[in-house]
């Protein structure tokens, strides 16, 4: 079955292409979110020589030692890291071609998630290494707000639809990974204006991409900016928040360790929370 088409291919690399330029200036997203990843990768003790960075943006991840094949749907981000463009849920590669697969800041664009997960399994080696991160719900919550309120007559779809982190687990597992684990970690940010929050987001290309996109006029935005600006702290900032959901997967090893068989366990829960007498 064919996944629904939900993003417009075109336009995100073309957005991409032309965020290229100038994406130092607005990259503290993902800077955080490698850093978790790297944070994480710093607990696995074992080396890792073929590596995939998925969504590559402009190559900053690194890992001494290793050779990294970079991927990024838009081909001007592809070109500046030596890499190749392509889209997430079409890997240009055989099975069992890396060691450790990175991705940082782009799977929340994908329209066939949890076949994306599923690729990323194929091309792992057996006890090879997934790390992925990426915006998940309960983020933009004032930014949403004030899109609700000038629009509360005849709502229109501003944003893409994002995956809990219980869902992403969930995901994980139907791609076939082993000892699976998402989790969320919340990083505030604090703006001045909307149209400030708006030029980031347009800065990694993570602007609305949905195929079933409506014009927005001067009269929404103005009233969406106000009502953003009206959720100010007494500093005049307004709060804002990304939750950015880590993933990470094994592709499945003999070696590695398993659940223990259902029934047998050699002590029982009550008895371990009985008080001793």
């Amino acid at each position: 079955m064919t996944a629904p088409a939900i993003f417009d291919r075109a336009a995100r690399r073309q957005r991409r292409d032309r965020a290229q330029a100038g994406y130092a200036e607005h990259d503290f997203l993902r800077a955080a979110m490698l850093d978790g990843i790297l944070e994480r990768l710093d607990a696995v003790r074992r080396a890792f020589g073929e590596v995939l960075d998925l969504g590559c943006f402009d190559g900053a991840f690194a890992l001494p030692d290793a050779r990294i094949a970079r991927v990024d749907p838009g081909f001007r981000f592809a070109l500046a890291a030596g890499g190749v463009q392509g889209d997430e849920d079409r890997l240009p590669f055989a099975d069992a071609s890396f060691d450790l697969v990175v991705s940082a800041g782009v799977l929340d664009q994908v329209d066939d998630l949890p076949g994306a997960l599923t690729l990323i399994r194929r091309v792992l080696r057996p006890d090879g290494l997934f790390l992925g991160a990426f915006v998940g719900a309960g983020s933009l919550s004032t930014m949403r707000a004030a899109w609700r309120s000038a629009e509360s007559a005849q709502p229109a779809a501003r944003f893409h639809p994002q995956v809990d982190v219980r869902a992403a687990g969930d995901l994980l597992v139907r791609a076939g990974f082993a000892l699976p684990v998402a989790d969320v970690e919340p990083l505030p940010v604090r703006y001045g204006s909307m149209g400030r929050l708006i030029d980031d987001l347009r800065g990694i290309a993570a602007g609305n991409l949905l195929a079933a996109r409506t014009p927005i006029t001067r009269a929404t935005l103005g009233a969406a900016a106000r009502a953003f600006a009206a959720a100010a702290d007494p500093d005049g900032r307004i709060a804002e928040r990304f939750n950015v959901i880590y993933l990470t997967g094994w592709a499945p090893d003999a070696s590695q360790p398993k659940p223990a068989r259902r029934g047998s366990a050699t002590a029982s829960l009550a008895a371990a929370l009985r008080p001793d007498g």
